[in-house]
């Protein structure tokens, strides 16, 4: 009975304390709400943004490319023959594989 007594006596003592240290926990820990998930949403935000930012200048690009595609038939002929290998009717093609393992 002793042993109960001595704890009622420093809860009673540092009731304060106890109390300040529960509210961190429910609110550090253990809420819905909590800091860690707060800080796990944050780096979340932050990862989705910094992609938004990359697909939006790939966008740019993009739409660079296909206005210069669709006002330049140079440009078309260029990329069909680079990307496509497609030739002209009197035309040869030659590609060159380089062998990367020594």
């Amino acid at each position: 009975m002793s042993r109960l007594k001595y704890i009622w006596n420093y809860v009673c003592r540092h009731k304060y304390m106890i109390t300040i240290l529960v509210f961190v926990l429910i609110i550090g820990v253990l809420d819905d709400n909590s800091l860690i998930r707060r800080v796990s949403h944050w780096r979340e935000i932050r990862e989705l943004n910094t992609e938004i930012e990359r697909y939006r200048s790939q966008y740019e690009e993009d739409s660079r490319a296909l206005k210069e595609l669709t006002s330049n038939p140079e440009a078309l002929e260029k990329i069909a023959r680079e990307k496509y290998k497609m030739k002209k009717a009197d035309e040869d093609i030659f590609i060159f594989e380089e062998d990367l393992e020594h």
